[in-house]
C-alpha cells in the first residue's frame, strides 16, 4: 500500500529527459476534474497533459516546415511594432528575436547574454542552451506554456515579447529547466555552475534536481528558493520571496510538494516533505509546516486552514485576497469557541 506521500510522477514527454514534469496524482488527495487552461483554448497544440509528446506537433525551426507556432509569430509581430515605435532598440530587437528563425533560439540568445560572465562566455552559454532546448521536447513545450502563464496572470506583462526579454522569472525559469535537464543526463558539476550563476544574476535558486512542470508563473521572483527534491506541479503560481525548504540537515526526500493550480503567495515559506493539494492557496507571509488540503487556504505562523476556495484553480485567478464571507466565518467561529467554553480553531 501507498504510504501518505506518495506521490506519482508522470513524465511529460514519456521518459526522463524532459524539462516539464507534474504532480500526477497523489492518494491522500480527492481528484477534481481539471478546469481548462486558458492557453488550450487560444493555442490547442500547446494543450497540457499529453502523456505523449511524440505524437505532440511541435512548432517550426525553419522556414520550410509547414507547422506553425502562433506564439513565435505573435512575439515576432510584437517586435516588430516595438521597433516601429522605438527605433532606438532596433538593434536589440533584432539580435533578439528578429534575426532568429525560433523562439528556443532566440529563448537561448536572450538567457546566454543575460548570464555571461567573464569566464564562462556568452558564445559557450549559447551552445549549452542550444544544444538542450532544440533536442529537447519537453522543455519546448514548456517554454511555450510557461509564456502563456506569464502573459494570462501578470497583468504587468501585456505581449509574450516582454516575458522573453525583460521577464527575470521567466528567465530564471527557462534557466532552470536547462540546469535540471543536463543534472538528469550526468552532467552535475556545469548545472551546479549553471545554478549557481542564475541565482548571483537573477536572485532566484532553483536546485536544478527539483522538479517543476509546466504553465508556472514566477511573479517578481526576487527570492524565489526551491530545495533538491521539492516537486511543483502544473499550473502553479509562486510570488516573490518563496521558499520551498528542509527543515534541518535530514538528507533524501525532505522538500515540499506543491500539487497543480496552487498559489503560493508573497513571502510565503513552505518547509518539510509535506504536500500542499491541488489547488490550494498559501497566503502571503505564512509559515506552512503541515499538509494542506486541496483547495484549501493556509493562513498565518504556523499556518492554519481557513476555509474552502471557490476558485478551481487559484493560480489561474490570482486573488489573493480574504474574502468577507472568510472573516465572517471566522468571526462566528471564535464567538462559538469562547461561548462553549472551548477555544476556536
Amino acid at each position: 500500500m501507498m504510504s501518505r506521500r506518495n506521490i506519482i510522477l508522470r513524465e511529460l514527454n514519456g521518459d526522463d529527459d524532459g524539462g516539464g514534469e507534474t504532480v500526477a496524482s497523489s492518494n491522500c488527495f480527492k481528484s477534481r476534474e481539471n478546469s481548462r487552461y486558458r492557453s488550450e483554448k487560444i493555442f490547442p497544440i500547446y494543450a497540457m497533459g499529453n502523456s505523449n509528446l511524440e505524437d505532440t506537433p511541435f512548432p517550426a525551426h525553419s522556414a520550410s516546415d509547414s507547422v506553425s507556432d502562433p506564439i513565435w509569430d505573435a512575439i515576432r509581430a510584437e517586435a516588430k511594432s516595438e521597433t516601429e515605435k522605438e527605433p532606438i532598440l532596433s538593434s536589440f530587437l533584432f539580435a533578439s528575436i528578429l534575426s532568429h528563425n525560433c523562439l528556443e533560439r532566440a529563448l537561448g540568445f536572450v538567457l546566454a547574454n543575460r548570464l555571461q560572465d567573464p569566464t564562462l562566455l556568452a558564445a559557450q552559454i549559447l551552445d549549452i542552451f542550444d544544444n538542450v532546448i532544440m533536442n529537447d521536447r519537453g522543455i519546448q513545450h514548456s517554454i511555450r506554456l510557461d509564456l502563456q502563464a506569464f502573459k494570462d496572470r501578470d497583468p504587468a506583462c501585456a505581449s509574450y515579447s516582454w516575458a522573453l526579454l525583460y521577464l527575470k522569472g521567466y528567465h530564471s525559469l527557462q534557466s532552470y529547466r536547462v540546469s535540471h535537464a543536463l543534472w538528469k543526463h550526468g552532467h552535475k558539476v556545469l548545472a551546479l555552475a549553471l545554478q549557481s550563476r542564475i541565482s548571483e544574476v537573477f536572485a532566484v535558486d532553483i536546485h536544478p534536481a527539483a522538479k517543476i512542470g509546466e504553465g508556472i508563473l514566477l511573479d517578481h521572483a526576487t527570492g524565489v528558493v526551491i530545495g533538491e527534491t521539492a516537486i511543483v506541479g502544473n499550473k502553479v503560481s509562486l510570488m516573490q520571496g518563496v521558499t520551498l525548504g528542509g527543515t534541518g540537515k535530514e538528507v533524501g526526500d525532505r522538500h515540499p510538494k506543491i500539487g497543480q493550480g496552487a498559489l503560493i503567495g508573497a513571502g510565503a515559506t513552505i518547509l518539510g516533505n509535506i504536500i500542499v493539494g491541488e489547488g490550494a492557496m498559501i497566503a502571503a507571509g505564512s509559515l506552512v509546516l503541515k499538509n494542506v488540503p486541496p483547495h484549501c487556504m493556509a493562513v498565518g505562523n504556523p499556518a492554519k486552514i481557513i476555509g474552502l476556495l471557490e476558485e478551481e484553480d487559484p493560480s489561474l485567478t490570482m486573488k489573493h485576497d480574504v474574502s468577507k464571507d472568510y472573516f465572517e466565518k471566522l468571526a462566528i467561529g471564535s464567538t462559538d469557541g469562547k461561548s462553549n467554553g472551548r477555544p476556536a480553531c
